[in-house]
């Protein structure tokens, strides 16, 4: 099984985007590798647009469920004055795609940001050790 670092260090732990679970992460040049090899990859993959489609279809069913349990009588009343499932589900549908894409993007970004992060690093700690060396 592929496992996929995405966040932080948390005391050794990264979480995997695989599956739900904690993978061990013993370095950061674990992740360096795997993004440099993956990048492109994550770039266009569907595992994100379908977090973020599912987040946006549990926003929507939120809103439906409190529209339908009549908790505010007045914001009931306009609905059903002038309530259009078929727009309400075009709605719910733009939500949630535009989660998706978001969401996809978002993450995307976070690795990315974390990789140039640790390369400027490892770039740092090679220029300072670097003269060091070669006298």
């Amino acid at each position: 099984m592929n496992k996929i670092p995405v966040t932080q260090p948390l005391r050794g732990f990264l979480l995997c985007t695989d599956s739900s679970y904690i993978c061990p992460m013993q370095h950061d040049d674990d992740f360096v590798k795997y993004w440099a090899e993956n990048r492109e990859k994550q770039k266009t993959s569907i595992r994100p647009l379908l977090v973020g489609m599912s987040s946006g279809f549990m926003i929507g069913i939120l809103i439906l469920v409190s529209l339908s349990s009549g908790w505010y009588l007045r914001a009931e009343m306009v609905a059903n004055a002038s309530f259009s499932s078929v727009v309400f589900i075009l709605a719910i549908l733009l939500l949630s795609f535009f989660l998706a894409f978001f969401y996809r993007k978002f993450r995307w970004e976070m690795q990315e940001q974390r990789y140039q992060e640790l390369m400027a690093k490892r770039n740092r700690r090679h220029a300072a050790n670097g003269p060091e060396k070669g006298s």
